[in-house]
């Protein structure tokens, strides 16, 4: 897959003389809906044999357009991520913009002019909800009238589960509330993240359940506090076991989240190994205990309910 990273203004020199069908948006997490969008993308180019571009960019651009908050430096899917993600869907090229506010002050005519015309655009596709500059002006049902003629669009429709519509702040709040079954039903693959083994106050290992303590990256979401069931990907071997998200409140207050991972029946040295975290299902919230005799029993507790877990649903590659 090509990657072409722009700075605005376009240079049309950096562009392959080639046709492609393009398909648009920011796609953070790649969810089933973005899916559908690059999906019909892809079936329109392999009519019309052209390859299959993705319009995309290097961060919301809602950090143009208003202070940055703390969420705001957070991903679904990071650059590296996305950028798998899209090549498993079969994505050729990939323009990859910087988003700024030169970029974001163009009207819809001169982004339609500046960009998706030297593109070599035959078709533009993207969402109901796609826009490409103000929302009352810049919208799907308008872009054939900039296009002129140049290039046909195409509206893929909304998406909707039994559990309602299918959106990157859907995904993002059910993340928040810790309802990892409805992000990964949502996303429509299994969630996610990735981290560094790095030293914690090793307290697991003298009450027998010693855990690697994942120093996740600031830019990646983590599901809400809690107890999941999850996979530990160390080089090319996948590890199961619980999880936790947390403040490790039993042994004190206003301490740091961290996370937290037991691998069943694993003995090693997982120090200063980088690895990736699969999360599959909430177990339970975290909870304050007496002391470590409460917490024992109810890891006890936890890991049987993961061995069940993986046992019924197997370890998903």
């Amino acid at each position: 897959m090509e990657v072409i990273r722009i700075h605005h203004p376009l240079d049309p020199q950096k562009i392959p003389a080639d046709p492609v069908v393009l398909a648009m948006g920011f796609f953070d997490g790649v969810h089933r809906g973005h899916q559908a969008v690059i999906k019909r993308a892809k079936a329109l180019a392999q009519q019309r044999g052209v390859k299959l571009a993705v319009l995309t960019y290097d961060h919301h651009p809602a950090l143009v357009y208003r202070p940055m908050t703390a969420d705001d430096r957070k991903y679904l899917s990071p650059e590296k991520r996305k950028l798998q993600q899209l090549e498993r869907l079969g994505v050729d090229r990939v323009f990859w913009v910087n988003y700024t506010g030169e970029f974001a002050a163009q009207t819809p005519q001169e982004f339609v002019d500046h960009y998706l015309v030297p593109f070599h655009t035959v078709v533009a596709v993207a969402g109901f909800d796609h826009t490409y500059g103000k929302k009352d002006v810049a919208t799907m049902a308008n872009l054939s009238d900039y296009a002129q003629g140049r290039f046909s669009v195409e509206t893929v429709p909304e998406m909707t589960l039994a559990t309602g519509k299918v959106s990157s702040t859907r995904i993002r709040q059910a993340m928040g509330d810790g309802d990892i079954d409805a992000v990964n039903d949502l996303l429509g693959y299994t969630y996610r993240t990735t981290g560094l083994v790095v030293h914690g106050e090793a307290r697991g290992r003298t009450i027998g359940y010693p855990t690697a303590n994942v120093l996740a990256p600031e830019d990646e979401w983590l599901p809400g506090i809690g107890i999941y069931t999850a996979r530990l990907k160390v080089g090319a071997i996948w590890y199961p076991g619980m999880v936790s998200v947390g403040r490790n409140v039993t042994f004190g207050d206003d301490r740091p989240i961290t996370v937290e991972m037991n691998l069943l029946d694993f003995q090693g040295n997982l120090y200063g190994e980088s690895v990736a975290i699969e999360w599959y299902h909430r177990l339970r919230g975290e909870i304050k205990f007496d002391g470590a005799e409460g917490l024992v029993a109810q890891l006890q507790r936890d890991e049987a309910h993961t061995r069940d877990y993986f046992a019924q649903h197997g370890q998903q590659n």
